[in-house]
């Protein structure tokens, strides 16, 4: 099954639960305020968010009054047109790709984040990377055990230290080894942590400050996981620790399976910050980067033309 088809796949329930409202709403003949009132619902019940809805719904207003419009058949396409502007991934998202970089992933307990370390190593190896994995979550245990087994999993090599080590320093020791390794792209797992965990923020500042001192030429990024399944608690999982470190990116895991799939929505036009990769699956080769129009497709179950219009973006 290729990655088009298991997103379509893991966007099942979302369909069955906003879509189909929305297509039964997209067959009520006339556009009235009866039928902004009911896709308005819809999107709200469907985690796309209050602040979006809002604006999305202005923004129908406008279009079909600008174009004319008379049917709500007609709104289908001008809907899926304004869903998928809102998650545009902006040009440069993956300039980190070019020369040194350090990514720092963060995020809560639960969401997948040690394992999508893994999964980003393997996808970048694969994309003609040199990846090197720093084990700095040394608070959970059996951490780095998991860790170094996706590690092999990927093919790449991992620095790692006891479990209670000081996480900041083996982010200097990654640091070194990447620039003696002339390594592309090091990958910093780090703990599980909550913005209001101030000692563990304050650790994330510590693990920054070595980096910017041992690696100053590198370029930076932080990208915190998010739990699609938790609905708006995403949302402001990601708000929180934007305010706290500042994020460059966002991946979206647990794709498969949940009915929130219009969190992805509230995530880009809410925050403004870019989802990068999404994943939908267990499987290393789950997690691939985010195109905005394939998961707009996806969601309103578009077969046609996906991997042409892919393959021109």
């Amino acid at each position: 099954m290729g990655f088009f088809d298991k997103l379509k796949q893991g966007l099942t329930k979302t369909r069955d639960n906003m879509v189909s409202g929305l297509n039964a709403a997209f067959t009520k003949g006339d556009i009235d305020e009866d039928f902004y009132d009911e896709i308005e619902e819809i999107l709200v019940m469907g985690d796309v968010g209050v602040n979006t809805t809002s604006e999305l719904i202005d923004d129908l207003k406008s279009a079909v009054k600008e174009r004319r419009l008379k049917f709500t058949a007609d709104c289908r396409d001008v809907l899926k047109e304004l869903i998928r502007n809102r998650m545009t991934v902006p040009e440069g998202a993956y300039d980190f790709e070019n020369g040194h970089s350090v990514v720092m992933i963060v995020g809560v307990n639960g969401v997948g984040k040690t394992t999508t370390v893994g999964k980003l190593a393997s996808r970048m190896k694969e994309g003609g990377h040199k990846v090197l994995v720093a084990a700095a979550d040394t608070f959970r245990a059996a951490a780095n055990e998991q860790l170094v087994k996706w590690a092999e999993r990927a093919g790449v090599d991992i620095i790692t230290s006891k479990e209670g080590t000081d996480p900041a320093s083996v982010v200097f020791d990654a640091v070194n080894a990447a620039k003696a390794r002339k390594t592309d792209i090091l990958l910093c797992d780090t703990a599980g942590r909550l913005h209001n965990k101030k000692n563990l923020m304050d650790e994330l500042s510590k693990m920054n400050r070595v980096i910017d001192r041992e690696f100053p030429d590198a370029k930076r990024e932080t990208w915190v996981v998010l739990d699609a399944t938790t609905g708006q608690n995403a949302v402001n999982q990601a708000r929180e620790f934007n305010e706290a470190a500042g994020l460059d990116g966002i991946v979206l895991t647990k794709m498969d399976g949940t009915a929130k799939g219009g969190i992805a929505i509230a995530i880009c036009a809410e925050l403004g910050i870019p989802v990068k990769y999404i994943g939908v699956g267990e499987g290393i080769d789950d997690l691939q980067r985010f195109d905005p129009a394939e998961f707009v497709d996806a969601l309103f179950d578009v077969d046609t033309s996906h991997s042409e219009r892919s393959e021109e973006s």
